[in-house]
């Protein structure tokens, strides 16, 4: 990107999405999870305390699978909102009676103390934030040296067919614009991360109706499009919106399925130590020496 900040991210309207999401796991953030879930086992590293950001919509199943991967470690839930932590704590925690309650570490509804954790994890949040690179940095101060990152998003092919349905139409644009895995990498780099490795693949969903299809639409995000209609659309608008779908949108064979692609964006990187330029008079923090002197670095 040219800019740190998306510009075809409203930053007011993502603010109100950050605090009215539904508190749910879309069914496609759920897939998105466990398939990079499944990316785990090639990573040796097991992390005593882990931060997992936004799981209310990340996938609390997705966090189950985490939980059994690693029981003994420490979890911190960390949402935008205090109300919102809380409400994923209730939904992940054991109940008293229950021996998981017993057998896993601890999970605590906060953001971890800086360099508390060796892994975040974030799955499909970082499409939805006007300031990406402060998210990014975010993570990248809650991160112990030689600690990782996992995260997904959405990719620019995301929404392909309804993006050209609209423009075809003359309408605004049906969704923000998604960020290539490109510049994934270099904000990584620019916040401080080392070793990015980004991968992608494609999802063909398909439904059997446009009322199905736009409820789903509506599960996984909104519009922060500053271009989007700015006011609200009637029944005549939302019926032409469905035969238009509908007939547009279906395979060739007889009563089609409707169908629409998303990208999936993948990323995983590491945070090293700290490299600091000794000159005549430095100043180094505490917390960056001792990282240094464990990793045997005193800077190049």
């Amino acid at each position: 990107m040219a800019q740190d900040r998306p510009p075809t991210i409203d930053p007011a309207a993502a603010a109100r999405w950050q605090r009215a999401a539904p508190a749910v796991s879309p069914w496609l953030h759920e897939e998105v999870a466990r398939r990079m879930e499944d990316r785990l086992q090639w990573i040796r590293l097991q992390p005593a305390a882990w931060a997992h950001w936004a799981p209310l919509r990340g996938g609390l199943e997705g966090h189950a699978l985490l939980r059994r991967r690693y029981p003994q470690a420490e979890c911190f839930l960390v949402e935008a909102d205090a109300s919102r932590a809380q409400d994923a704590l209730k939904k992940v925690a054991h109940a008293w009676w229950q021996p998981g309650r017993w057998r896993s570490g601890g999970t605590r509804a906060q953001a971890p103390a800086a360099g508390g954790v060796q892994m975040v994890w974030a799955n499909m949040a970082l499409h939805m934030t006007a300031d990406p690179l402060a998210l990014i940095q975010q993570w990248h101060e809650a991160l112990a040296v030689d600690g990782f990152v996992m995260f997904s998003a959405f990719g620019p092919d995301t929404l392909r067919e309804l993006r050209g349905l609209y423009q075809m139409l003359g309408w605004p644009p049906p969704a923000h614009e998604f960020t290539d895995m490109h510049d994934w990498g270099d904000m990584l780099v620019q916040a401080g991360f080392a070793e990015p490795v980004m991968d992608m693949e494609r999802i063909v969903l398909s439904w059997d109706s446009p009322g199905r299809l736009l409820q789903e639409l509506r599960e996984l995000g909104a519009n922060l499009h500053p271009d989007r209609f700015a006011g609200l659309r009637g029944r005549g608008w939302r019926a032409g919106l469905a035969r238009e779908l509908a007939a547009r949108l279906a395979g060739p064979e007889p009563g089609g399925r409707l169908s629409l692609t998303f990208e999936i964006i993948y990323g995983h990187a590491l945070k090293p130590p700290p490299r600091v330029r000794v000159d005549e008079h430095s100043a180094v923090s505490l917390r960056d020496m001792r990282a240094m002197l464990r990793s045997g670095k005193t800077g190049r």
